[in-house]
């Protein structure tokens, strides 16, 4: 891994200014007292758990395949999102928590001027870092790098609904409003929760991508020829920057094999130029004319999957 890594470099930066900003907000509940700067802490807290997951699971995708991973580690990208978007749930529903407790027993505030400068300069401090970390992410094609920029983006909003919570009271007495606030960053914390955790489960189903599936499918329908007659039983999924790829190609009968080869081989390069990922295709040849009578062989192969399943 090269020492200039700029996604490294970015997730790095994202756990060291986690520490500032939690310091930060620390401070301003220590001086406050008040239930929506104790939430945006909290949200903080598991925000630095959820880092220190992400550079982990970042270290751990770059490790090449083994004997015990044939397909590399990749996948973990997946994992990695998925926990990050537990944890932050964790955080809504601490931050709902101390919101009912406070409405029970009170609320009290004080030195709100102190508290808004630190949750103000928390707040400048994480719009740089996370609109940083998301532009290296989109830039790298790393969704781990992109779902730790937004969630770093996603406390930037939950200081400044503090900081404006702060305001209101200062100028109205309304104490109720710490409250309020601290319900509605709980609730918008746990919305971009369930975003990161569905993007999850979808890598982790090989939920189909419609841009890869779209340039792929345009590439493959441009290669028909005297020689090519079609192609069926695409399939592909994607784990971090690699895109797994197969397909049934057909072929005219009395082509010889390393022909077919050589021009499997020519779509093979055309589909992997079509892809912003890398990508590791398996191509099936496959006869015109004969082509449903060799698979009759496969017939009954399997217990429970259906010939059209697998072939």
């Amino acid at each position: 891994m090269s020492q200039q890594d700029p996604v490294r470099r970015a997730l790095l930066t994202s756990l060291i200014v986690a520490l500032v900003s939690l310091s930060l907000k620390i401070a301003a509940f220590t001086v406050t007292g008040s239930t929506a700067a104790l939430s945006d802490a909290a949200e903080s807290v598991v925000h630095l758990f959820a880092v220190v997951f992400v550079v982990y699971g970042y270290y751990i995708s770059l490790k090449p395949a083994d004997d015990d991973h044939h397909y590399g580690h990749e996948r973990i990208e997946f994992l990695s999102v998925g926990a990050e978007g537990a944890i932050i749930i964790i955080a809504g529903i601490t931050i709902i928590y101390h919101a009912v407790l406070s409405t029970i027993t009170g609320v009290q505030i004080e030195n709100m001027g102190a508290g808004i400068w630190l949750l103000l300069i928390a707040a400048l401090i994480n719009l740089i870092l996370g609109s940083y970390v998301l532009r290296v992410g989109k830039r790298e094609k790393n969704m781990i790098a992109v779902s730790n920029g937004k969630h770093v983006l996603t406390d930037v909003w939950t200081s400044v609904g503090v900081v404006a919570a702060l305001i209101l009271i200062h100028y109205t007495g309304w104490l109720f409003l710490d409250v309020v606030v601290s319900l509605l960053v709980a609730g918008y914390i746990c919305y971009e929760a369930y975003k990161l955790l569905r993007f999850s489960i979808s890598g982790l189903m090989d939920t189909r991508n419609p841009e890869i599936d779209r340039a792929l499918r345009n590439v493959l329908n441009k290669e028909k020829s005297d020689w090519i007659k079609g192609w069926h039983h695409l399939r592909h999924r994607s784990s971090g920057r690699t895109t797994w790829i197969q397909l049934h190609l057909v072929f005219e009968d009395d082509i010889s094999l390393k022909e077919a080869h050589d021009k499997a081989t020519i779509l093979e390069r055309k589909l992997i130029d079509s892809l912003d990922t890398d990508a590791i295709i398996t191509i099936h040849l496959e006869p015109f004319e004969a082509h449903e009578e060799s698979h009759d062989i496969l017939e009954g192969a399997n217990m429970k999957k259906r010939l059209d399943e697998f072939i």
